[in-house]
Protein backbone atom coordinates (compact mmCIF):
# COMPACT_ATOMS: atom_id res chain seq x y z
CA UNK A 1 0.00 0.00 0.00
CA UNK A 2 2.78 2.44 0.87
CA UNK A 3 4.59 1.97 -2.09
CA UNK A 4 1.45 2.37 -4.24
CA UNK A 5 0.89 5.82 -2.12
CA UNK A 6 4.53 7.04 -3.05
CA UNK A 7 3.98 6.00 -7.09
CA UNK A 8 0.63 6.86 -7.89
CA UNK A 9 -0.30 10.49 -9.59
CA UNK A 10 -3.56 12.06 -8.90
CA UNK A 11 -4.05 12.12 -12.51
CA UNK A 12 -2.39 10.17 -14.77
CA UNK A 13 0.84 11.38 -15.80
CA UNK A 14 0.45 13.70 -18.75
CA UNK A 15 3.49 13.56 -21.19
CA UNK A 16 4.44 15.23 -24.31
CA UNK A 17 3.20 18.75 -25.87
CA UNK A 18 -0.34 18.72 -23.95
CA UNK A 19 1.49 17.71 -20.93
CA UNK A 20 1.31 21.60 -19.45
CA UNK A 21 3.97 22.44 -21.97
CA UNK A 22 1.39 23.80 -25.12
CA UNK A 23 0.40 27.32 -24.71
CA UNK A 24 3.41 29.30 -24.16
CA UNK A 25 4.07 27.25 -20.61
CA UNK A 26 7.35 26.12 -21.17
CA UNK A 27 9.63 25.34 -17.56
CA UNK A 28 9.98 28.37 -15.72
CA UNK A 29 13.32 29.58 -13.93
CA UNK A 30 13.03 30.11 -10.10
CA UNK A 31 12.72 34.17 -11.27
CA UNK A 32 9.57 33.07 -13.90
CA UNK A 33 11.49 34.38 -16.98
CA UNK A 34 9.43 32.27 -19.14
CA UNK A 35 6.41 30.24 -19.23
CA UNK A 36 4.03 32.35 -17.40
CA UNK A 37 4.80 31.11 -13.66
CA UNK A 38 6.46 33.89 -11.98
CA UNK A 39 5.82 33.12 -8.33
CA UNK A 40 4.84 34.85 -5.49
CA UNK A 41 6.83 32.92 -3.28
CA UNK A 42 10.38 34.98 -3.44
CA UNK A 43 10.29 36.96 -0.30
CA UNK A 44 8.24 33.94 1.57
CA UNK A 45 10.14 33.40 4.22
CA UNK A 46 9.72 37.14 5.17
CA UNK A 47 6.11 37.45 4.25
CA UNK A 48 4.52 33.80 5.15
CA UNK A 49 2.42 33.75 8.66
CA UNK A 50 3.80 30.94 9.48
CA UNK A 51 7.27 32.43 9.74
CA UNK A 52 6.45 36.17 10.68
CA UNK A 53 3.08 36.23 12.80
CA UNK A 54 2.41 34.11 16.17
CA UNK A 55 -1.05 32.41 17.31
CA UNK A 56 -3.04 34.82 17.36
CA UNK A 57 -4.99 35.02 20.97
CA UNK A 58 -8.79 35.50 21.50
CA UNK A 59 -9.12 38.21 23.63
CA UNK A 60 -12.56 39.97 23.56
CA UNK A 61 -15.50 38.15 23.86
CA UNK A 62 -18.56 40.04 22.83
CA UNK A 63 -21.93 39.54 21.23
CA UNK A 64 -20.69 39.43 17.40
CA UNK A 65 -18.86 36.57 16.53
CA UNK A 66 -19.29 36.35 13.05
CA UNK A 67 -20.74 38.60 10.28
CA UNK A 68 -24.78 37.58 10.38
CA UNK A 69 -25.36 39.12 6.64
CA UNK A 70 -23.16 35.97 5.63
CA UNK A 71 -25.05 33.73 7.93
CA UNK A 72 -28.77 34.95 7.30
CA UNK A 73 -30.37 32.52 9.41
CA UNK A 74 -29.28 34.43 12.32
CA UNK A 75 -31.10 37.55 11.10
CA UNK A 76 -34.23 35.45 10.42
CA UNK A 77 -37.16 37.06 12.54
CA UNK A 78 -38.26 33.08 13.96
CA UNK A 79 -34.71 33.91 14.99
CA UNK A 80 -34.49 36.69 16.61
CA UNK A 81 -37.64 36.78 18.56
CA UNK A 82 -35.57 34.34 20.85
CA UNK A 83 -33.42 37.20 21.82
CA UNK A 84 -30.59 38.36 21.43
CA UNK A 85 -28.52 35.34 23.65
CA UNK A 86 -29.85 33.15 20.40
CA UNK A 87 -28.47 35.57 17.61
CA UNK A 88 -25.72 35.18 19.76
CA UNK A 89 -24.91 31.60 19.84
CA UNK A 90 -25.90 31.03 16.46
CA UNK A 91 -23.05 32.89 15.42
CA UNK A 92 -20.82 31.62 17.71
CA UNK A 93 -21.47 28.12 16.15
CA UNK A 94 -21.01 29.61 13.26
CA UNK A 95 -17.63 30.95 13.68
CA UNK A 96 -17.00 27.13 15.51
CA UNK A 97 -17.85 25.84 12.04
CA UNK A 98 -16.20 28.37 9.53
CA UNK A 99 -12.43 27.68 11.90
CA UNK A 100 -13.39 23.51 11.41
CA UNK A 101 -14.39 23.87 7.71
CA UNK A 102 -10.86 25.94 7.55
CA UNK A 103 -8.81 22.80 9.50
CA UNK A 104 -10.79 20.15 7.10
CA UNK A 105 -10.19 22.41 3.78
CA UNK A 106 -6.68 22.26 4.69
CA UNK A 107 -6.56 18.90 5.76
CA UNK A 108 -8.41 17.06 3.23
CA UNK A 109 -8.53 18.83 -0.02
CA UNK A 110 -5.33 21.45 -0.49
CA UNK A 111 -2.06 19.42 1.31
CA UNK A 112 -3.22 16.31 -0.08
CA UNK A 113 -2.63 18.22 -3.51
CA UNK A 114 0.31 20.32 -2.64
CA UNK A 115 2.06 17.47 -1.65
CA UNK A 116 1.45 14.91 -4.67
CA UNK A 117 2.50 18.76 -6.59
CA UNK A 118 5.79 19.23 -4.20
CA UNK A 119 6.53 15.31 -5.39
CA UNK A 120 6.32 15.50 -8.52
CA UNK A 121 3.33 13.55 -8.40
CA UNK A 122 0.27 15.44 -9.73
CA UNK A 123 0.08 14.28 -13.15
CA UNK A 124 1.08 17.47 -14.64
CA UNK A 125 4.63 18.19 -15.76
CA UNK A 126 4.86 21.27 -14.11
CA UNK A 127 8.03 23.77 -13.65
CA UNK A 128 10.34 23.54 -10.91
CA UNK A 129 9.40 26.64 -9.39
CA UNK A 130 6.17 25.33 -9.00
CA UNK A 131 7.14 22.18 -7.40
CA UNK A 132 9.13 24.23 -4.85
CA UNK A 133 6.89 26.86 -4.55
CA UNK A 134 4.17 23.62 -3.49
CA UNK A 135 6.65 22.87 -0.66
CA UNK A 136 5.86 26.40 1.28
CA UNK A 137 1.80 26.37 0.44
CA UNK A 138 1.91 22.49 2.56
CA UNK A 139 3.78 24.79 5.12
CA UNK A 140 1.16 27.52 5.21
CA UNK A 141 -1.83 25.65 4.81
CA UNK A 142 -0.35 22.90 8.24
CA UNK A 143 -0.10 26.51 9.82
CA UNK A 144 -3.29 27.69 8.88
CA UNK A 145 -5.10 24.08 10.24
CA UNK A 146 -3.11 24.77 13.11
CA UNK A 147 -3.66 27.76 14.31
CA UNK A 148 -7.65 27.46 13.26
CA UNK A 149 -7.74 24.60 15.60
CA UNK A 150 -6.10 26.42 18.30
CA UNK A 151 -8.15 29.28 18.23
CA UNK A 152 -11.77 27.55 18.35
CA UNK A 153 -10.25 26.06 21.28
CA UNK A 154 -9.39 29.56 22.74
CA UNK A 155 -13.21 30.88 21.67
CA UNK A 156 -14.49 27.75 23.40
CA UNK A 157 -12.99 28.67 26.98
CA UNK A 158 -13.29 31.82 26.35
CA UNK A 159 -17.24 31.30 25.66
CA UNK A 160 -18.38 28.42 27.30
CA UNK A 161 -19.64 26.84 23.25
CA UNK A 162 -17.99 24.02 22.66
CA UNK A 163 -15.93 23.89 19.26
CA UNK A 164 -17.08 20.27 18.67
CA UNK A 165 -20.65 19.64 17.71
CA UNK A 166 -22.27 16.99 19.98
CA UNK A 167 -22.03 14.28 17.32
CA UNK A 168 -18.89 15.09 16.50
CA UNK A 169 -19.57 16.89 13.38
CA UNK A 170 -19.34 14.30 10.61
CA UNK A 171 -17.30 14.80 7.60
CA UNK A 172 -17.19 18.02 5.80
CA UNK A 173 -20.23 18.51 3.02
CA UNK A 174 -17.74 18.91 0.66
CA UNK A 175 -16.03 15.77 0.48
CA UNK A 176 -19.87 13.98 0.20
CA UNK A 177 -20.11 16.52 -2.81
CA UNK A 178 -16.22 16.33 -4.12
CA UNK A 179 -17.32 12.21 -4.19
CA UNK A 180 -20.41 12.82 -6.12
CA UNK A 181 -18.38 14.49 -9.04
CA UNK A 182 -15.93 12.30 -9.15
CA UNK A 183 -18.52 9.38 -9.45
CA UNK A 184 -19.43 11.05 -12.48
CA UNK A 185 -16.13 11.39 -14.18
CA UNK A 186 -14.42 8.52 -16.59
CA UNK A 187 -12.41 6.18 -14.67
CA UNK A 188 -8.78 7.49 -16.17
CA UNK A 189 -10.08 11.02 -15.44
CA UNK A 190 -10.51 10.28 -11.39
CA UNK A 191 -7.89 12.24 -9.32
CA UNK A 192 -8.55 15.21 -11.36
CA UNK A 193 -11.55 15.78 -9.02
CA UNK A 194 -8.80 17.06 -6.31
CA UNK A 195 -6.73 19.25 -8.66
CA UNK A 196 -9.83 20.77 -9.47
CA UNK A 197 -11.38 21.49 -5.94
CA UNK A 198 -8.12 22.76 -4.72
CA UNK A 199 -7.78 25.20 -7.84
CA UNK A 200 -11.45 26.50 -7.03
CA UNK A 201 -11.25 26.29 -3.15
CA UNK A 202 -7.71 28.45 -3.40
CA UNK A 203 -8.71 30.78 -5.42
CA UNK A 204 -12.00 31.63 -4.11
CA UNK A 205 -11.14 31.55 -0.63
CA UNK A 206 -8.82 34.70 -0.78
CA UNK A 207 -12.00 36.86 -1.82
CA UNK A 208 -14.24 35.35 1.34
CA UNK A 209 -11.76 36.24 3.71
CA UNK A 210 -11.34 39.32 2.22
CA UNK A 211 -14.74 40.45 4.25
CA UNK A 212 -14.24 39.56 7.90
CA UNK A 213 -11.10 41.41 8.96
CA UNK A 214 -12.87 44.72 7.40
CA UNK A 215 -15.72 44.00 9.85
CA UNK A 216 -15.11 46.29 12.93
CA UNK A 217 -18.14 44.67 14.90
CA UNK A 218 -16.24 41.44 15.50
CA UNK A 219 -13.68 40.91 18.01
CA UNK A 220 -9.98 42.13 17.16
CA UNK A 221 -8.71 38.99 17.77
CA UNK A 222 -10.53 37.13 15.19
CA UNK A 223 -10.16 40.24 12.31
CA UNK A 224 -6.21 39.92 12.52
CA UNK A 225 -6.73 35.91 12.45
CA UNK A 226 -8.52 35.87 9.47
CA UNK A 227 -6.22 38.88 7.62
CA UNK A 228 -3.19 36.40 8.28
CA UNK A 229 -4.54 33.65 6.72
CA UNK A 230 -6.01 36.32 3.91
CA UNK A 231 -2.27 37.40 2.98
CA UNK A 232 -1.10 34.13 2.48
CA UNK A 233 -4.16 33.08 0.62
CA UNK A 234 -3.53 35.87 -1.69
CA UNK A 235 -0.21 33.82 -3.27
CA UNK A 236 -1.85 30.57 -2.89
CA UNK A 237 -4.35 32.42 -5.32
CA UNK A 238 -1.97 33.77 -8.11
CA UNK A 239 -0.32 30.17 -7.44
CA UNK A 240 -3.73 27.69 -8.51
CA UNK A 241 -4.57 30.26 -11.25
CA UNK A 242 -0.95 28.92 -13.07
CA UNK A 243 -2.32 25.31 -11.78
CA UNK A 244 -5.41 25.71 -13.75
CA UNK A 245 -3.89 26.64 -17.05
CA UNK A 246 -1.37 24.31 -16.72
CA UNK A 247 -3.68 21.45 -16.02
CA UNK A 248 -6.60 22.46 -18.90
CA UNK A 249 -3.58 22.26 -21.57
CA UNK A 250 -2.97 18.81 -20.54
CA UNK A 251 -5.93 17.79 -21.49
CA UNK A 252 -7.03 16.05 -24.32
CA UNK A 253 -10.33 18.12 -25.96
CA UNK A 254 -12.38 14.94 -24.98
CA UNK A 255 -11.03 14.90 -21.87
CA UNK A 256 -11.83 18.78 -21.44
CA UNK A 257 -15.20 17.71 -22.45
CA UNK A 258 -15.71 15.09 -19.27
CA UNK A 259 -14.08 17.80 -17.05
CA UNK A 260 -15.53 20.81 -18.22
CA UNK A 261 -18.93 20.25 -17.25
CA UNK A 262 -17.84 19.01 -13.40
CA UNK A 263 -16.56 22.58 -12.80
CA UNK A 264 -19.54 24.39 -11.79
CA UNK A 265 -20.11 21.36 -9.36
CA UNK A 266 -16.88 21.84 -7.69
CA UNK A 267 -17.74 25.89 -7.23
CA UNK A 268 -20.74 24.71 -6.07
CA UNK A 269 -19.11 22.53 -3.35
CA UNK A 270 -16.72 24.56 -2.06
CA UNK A 271 -19.47 28.39 -1.77
CA UNK A 272 -22.72 26.33 -1.34
CA UNK A 273 -24.22 26.69 2.29
CA UNK A 274 -24.39 23.70 5.02
CA UNK A 275 -27.91 23.31 5.46
CA UNK A 276 -27.62 20.51 7.21
CA UNK A 277 -25.82 22.04 10.17
CA UNK A 278 -27.76 25.11 9.72
CA UNK A 279 -30.80 23.47 10.36
CA UNK A 280 -29.04 21.27 13.01
CA UNK A 281 -28.34 24.59 15.26
CA UNK A 282 -32.30 25.66 14.44
CA UNK A 283 -33.14 22.59 16.32
CA UNK A 284 -31.58 22.68 19.05
CA UNK A 285 -32.64 26.48 19.40
CA UNK A 286 -35.36 24.62 19.81
CA UNK A 287 -37.63 25.49 16.38
CA UNK A 288 -39.92 22.94 15.57
CA UNK A 289 -39.27 20.91 12.25
CA UNK A 290 -41.50 23.05 10.16
CA UNK A 291 -40.06 26.16 11.06
CA UNK A 292 -36.58 24.74 10.48
CA UNK A 293 -37.64 24.47 7.32
CA UNK A 294 -39.25 27.94 6.88
CA UNK A 295 -35.96 29.85 8.26
CA UNK A 296 -34.08 27.65 5.44
CA UNK A 297 -35.84 28.67 2.94
CA UNK A 298 -36.42 32.04 3.29
CA UNK A 299 -32.97 32.46 4.23
CA UNK A 300 -31.27 30.50 1.95
CA UNK A 301 -33.81 30.50 -1.87
CA UNK A 302 -32.38 29.23 -4.47
CA UNK A 303 -31.63 32.59 -6.34
CA UNK A 304 -30.17 34.12 -3.63
CA UNK A 305 -27.38 30.90 -3.72
CA UNK A 306 -27.15 31.10 -7.21
CA UNK A 307 -26.69 34.83 -7.28
CA UNK A 308 -24.08 34.77 -4.05
CA UNK A 309 -22.16 32.15 -6.30
CA UNK A 310 -21.93 33.80 -9.68
CA UNK A 311 -20.81 37.17 -7.52
CA UNK A 312 -18.05 35.17 -5.51
CA UNK A 313 -16.94 32.84 -8.25
CA UNK A 314 -16.75 35.72 -11.23
CA UNK A 315 -12.97 35.87 -11.32
CA UNK A 316 -12.85 32.40 -11.10
CA UNK A 317 -14.98 31.83 -14.42
CA UNK A 318 -13.08 34.00 -15.93
CA UNK A 319 -10.05 32.07 -15.63
CA UNK A 320 -11.29 29.32 -16.80
CA UNK A 321 -12.33 31.25 -20.02
CA UNK A 322 -8.96 32.44 -20.35
CA UNK A 323 -8.15 28.96 -19.63
CA UNK A 324 -10.28 28.16 -23.06
CA UNK A 325 -12.12 25.98 -21.40
CA UNK A 326 -15.61 27.56 -22.27
CA UNK A 327 -14.61 26.95 -25.53
CA UNK A 328 -16.04 23.91 -24.94
CA UNK A 329 -19.85 23.79 -25.77
CA UNK A 330 -20.71 20.89 -22.84
CA UNK A 331 -19.18 23.14 -20.37
CA UNK A 332 -20.52 26.74 -21.66
CA UNK A 333 -23.52 24.69 -20.87
CA UNK A 334 -23.26 23.87 -17.72
CA UNK A 335 -21.70 26.95 -16.60
CA UNK A 336 -24.71 28.66 -18.21
CA UNK A 337 -27.14 26.35 -16.25
CA UNK A 338 -25.67 27.01 -13.04
CA UNK A 339 -26.06 30.88 -13.42
CA UNK A 340 -22.33 31.00 -13.24
CA UNK A 341 -22.29 33.34 -16.65
CA UNK A 342 -22.75 37.13 -16.67
CA UNK A 343 -24.07 38.92 -19.65
CA UNK A 344 -20.38 39.32 -20.25
CA UNK A 345 -19.04 36.10 -19.47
Amino acid sequence: MYRERATEPLLAARTGPEAGLEAGLEPTTESGERGGYTGGFGRWDRLAGVRNRPQRPFTEPGSLYFPPELHPVALHPLVTAGGPEQVEWLLLRRLHDYLDFTTQLEALAVIPVVTAISRGRSGLRLPEAMRADAFKIVTDEAWHAQVSYDFARQVARATGVPAERPDGGGPPAFTERLDAIRDRLPHELRGVEALLFAIVSETLISGILAEIPRDERLPGSLREHVRDHAEDEGRHHVYFRAVLRHLWAALTPAERGAVGPQVPAAIQAFLAPDLARAAEDLRALGLPERSVDQVLAESWPAEKIAADMAGAARSLVRYFGEAGALDDPATRDSFESAGLLCSDG
